[in-house]
Formats: C-alpha cells, sequence, structure tokens
C-alpha cells in the first residue's frame, strides 16, 4: 500500500549518490579514510574524544557492555520500553537484564525511581534509552550510578545532537551508541557509532570490532604499517567507507533537518492538544532535541482499541507504528516475570505519527482531523 502520508521520509538526494560513485572510483570501499572521517566529523559534532564507527548500533551496545566489563553473574537496569537490540546486548555478555518501569504516560523514559529500587550487590550497570530523542533525567542517574559503583550506557540512537542542560545525549555516561538504520535521523541504511571520552574504551573498541588485530587492511595498505597480531577475541562488526560516505553527507544535513522538526512537532502539539483522548509524550520538553519520532498515547484506552485507531488512520492513508511492543512480553524475556504497569499501558495504547522535516502543516491538519473523526 502506498500512503498519502508516510511515516518518515528518507533524506538521500544526489549529494548521497555522488559521494558513495566518488567512493567506489577510489577503490577503497571497506574500513578507510571515509569511515575515519565520519568519526572525527562526529566527535567534533557531540564535542567527545572518541567516535568508534560500526556496522550497527546492536554492535555498539554490545560492545558497551564488554568494555564495561559486564559479565556472566551480573545484572544490568534497563527500560522494557525500546527496541530489542537495547536488552539482547546484556544477554550477548551472559549478563541479567533487570527491566525497570517508565516515570509515565507522559515521560517515556526510564525511571530514576524505580532504578534506585532493583539495584542488588550484582547490578554492574544502567542501560539507559532516550526515546524519540528526548533526555533521560541524567542528573540523577548519575547520582545513583556513582553512589552505587554502576556504569551507565547510553543508547542515543533517537538522539543524534538532542541535549540535555547543555550536553549532548550519548556524552554524558560512560559510553553512548548511536544508529545509522535507515528510518533514522542519520541514514547509512545500517550502521552505528560508538563514543566516549575515555581513552583505554576508546583503543580496545577498535580492536574489538576488527577480529582484535593490531592494525586493519587500511593501514597495511597505505604502508602504516606491514604486519600485524590478535591481542583479544573480536568481533567483524566494522564499517564500510560506502556507508561512512553517505554519513557525512548525512551530518551535513541534520542540524538544518533538525530544526525543521522542530517547526513539526509544534504544530502537532497545537493540534492534538485539542484531542481530550490523546496524551503527548514529553509535551512541556524545553531541551533541543531530535525529534525522531512523533509518540502520542490514547487515555483510558486498551490495546484494541489502540489498534482499531492505527487500522483507521492506515484506511485513510496515514501510516503509523508501535514504539514499542514491551521487551519483557516477548518470549525470550517472559520468564523473568518483570511487572511493569506503565510501561505495559503505554505500550499498549502508543501509537507513532508520521515525523519528517518536511511534513507539511495541512498533512498535520489532515492528520489530527482523521484522529478527530475517529475519536
Amino acid at each position: 500500500m502506498e500512503y498519502k502520508i508516510p511515516l518518515f521520509k528518507l533524506n538521500f538526494d544526489e549529494e548521497e549518490v555522488q559521494a558513495v560513485t566518488e567512493t567506489i572510483r577510489s577503490k577503497w570501499i571497506s574500513t578507510g579514510p571515509k569511515c575515519e572521517e565520519l568519526e572525527t566529523t562526529f566527535a567534533k559534532m557531540l564535542d567527545v574524544k572518541y567516535a568508534v564507527s560500526l556496522s550497527n548500533c546492536t554492535d555498539a551496545l554490545h560492545l558497551a557492555c564488554i568494555i564495561n566489563g559486564i559479565g556472566e553473574g551480573d545484572e544490568v537496569l534497563c527500560p522494557s520500553l525500546t527496541f530489542a537490540a537495547s536488552v539482547n546486548c546484556i544477554r550477548y555478555v551472559n549478563a541479567t537484564p533487570v527491566f525497570c518501569d517508565i516515570s509515565g504516560v507522559d515521560n517515556m523514559n526510564i525511571d530514576p525511581s524505580d532504578i534506585k529500587k532493583k539495584i542488588t550487590p550484582k547490578t554492574k550497570a544502567i542501560i539507559v534509552v532516550h526515546m524519540a530523542g528526548f533526555p533521560c533525567e541524567m542528573d540523577e542517574i548519575k547520582r545513583i550510578a556513582e553512589k552505587h559503583n554502576l556504569k551507565v550506557i547510553e543508547d542515543a540512537c533517537h538522539g543524534p545532537l538532542s541535549e540535555y542542560k547543555g550536553k549532548k545525549l550519548g556524552t554524558i555516561g560512560d559510553v553512548g551508541c548511536f544508529s545509522f538504520f535507515s528510518n533514522k535521523n542519520i541514514s547509512t541504511g545500517e550502521g552505528g557509532m560508538i563514543v566516549t571520552n575515555n581513552e583505554e574504551y576508546a583503543k580496545r573498541l577498535r580492536l574489538l570490532r576488527s577480529h582484535g588485530m593490531t592494525t586493519m587492511s587500511y593501514q597495511r595498505a597505505t604502508g602504516h604499517a606491514t604486519s600485524y597480531d590478535v591481542v583479544e577475541l573480536g568481533y567483524n562488526f566494522r564499517m564500510d567507507d560506502l556507508r561512512a560516505s553517505m554519513g557525512i553527507v548525512q551530518l551535513k544535513k541534520l542540524k538544518p533537518d533538525l530544526e525543521k522538526r522542530i517547526n513539526v512537532r509544534d504544530y502537532y502539539v497545537r493540534k492534538l492538544s485539542e484531542i481530550k483522548q490523546i496524551i503527548i509524550p514529553f509535551k512541556e520538553n524545553k531541551e533541543f532535541v531530535s525529534n525522531y519520532i512523533m509518540p502520542i498515547v490514547l487515555k483510558d484506552s486498551t490495546k484494541e482499541k489502540r489498534d482499531s485507531l492505527r487500522s483507521y488512520l492506515h484506511e485513510n492513508g496515514i501510516q503509523t507504528s508501535n514504539h514499542y511492543p514491551a521487551i519483557h512480553k516477548f518470549s525470550i524475556y517472559r520468564s523473568l516475570n518483570a511487572n511493569l504497569p506503565i510501561t505495559e499501558y503505554v505500550c499498549d495504547n502508543e501509537v507513532t505519527l508520521p515525523m519528517f522535516a518536511d511534513l507539511k502543516e495541512e498533512e498535520i491538519d489532515y492528520i489530527t482531523n482523521t484522529i478527530k473523526k475517529f475519536s
């Protein structure tokens, strides 16, 4: 089905085509100078010391767990309202996820008060997810982490350039992880980045992303090394220069794109505020954020009613999504018996509306009027 209004639009044009073409003509397409350029630009953009490009954000989260010393017998506090990768990474290192509830139907981020309740002697780290690009309560989370000697991993895949009290998301904890998946604010199809201010972390990340090898192919091809050693059991988590070349173009477009999204969200909030049956999460946020998605939550609703609304919107040519099904309800995690009433309500009653920089006011009018008709 072709929608009148899609959920998102890829922010690509001839610049990305030209960038990839030039990379192909350079005859170096695997990890090389374009990856280095992307890393340098990304680190500067976030005002962080080190950025390491990777094949996707899942790999970034996996490596984040490894370099923070998380392993068998450890527990990691995390939200259930997120994509599965934010939790699967804990299992990759044989640790146990401990699910925390969110702060409220109007704040879809992990609740610091529930974090406090679920700390045990086995707790090693906290994974926070900045939902839709809106910041978690990082001051309180950092205080909790420091008191209990816990690591903080930021899943900032929704929030490139989003801020919390003047600091970029992803730069506040021990490491920050970003996604360049096709529907993200920065898109390279697949791809990701991990950032840190810890030099030892950065060195180890570069080893682990490429089989634990002391030098990579590009370094040897350019005469900077003639041999290599394998010093640690690593992975093939590298980005390639084809994707990096697209990423470099995407970074140039990012700030103007986000500024347009602010106007789109502001108009959405005005129109949606007229509908009494709807809660607009993060409505009072004053920080600069990415506005990756436009979530709403239905009041006094059920999953069946939410699904009926989504079907009605689809019948009227409006694509929607759900961010996200509750992870603790998936078969693989059900045995952990998590009790998260606010998360469960939001997951069952959230609708993600179309959000992209070029979304027009008349399209938002059509979306909100269609919701009103259903209501």
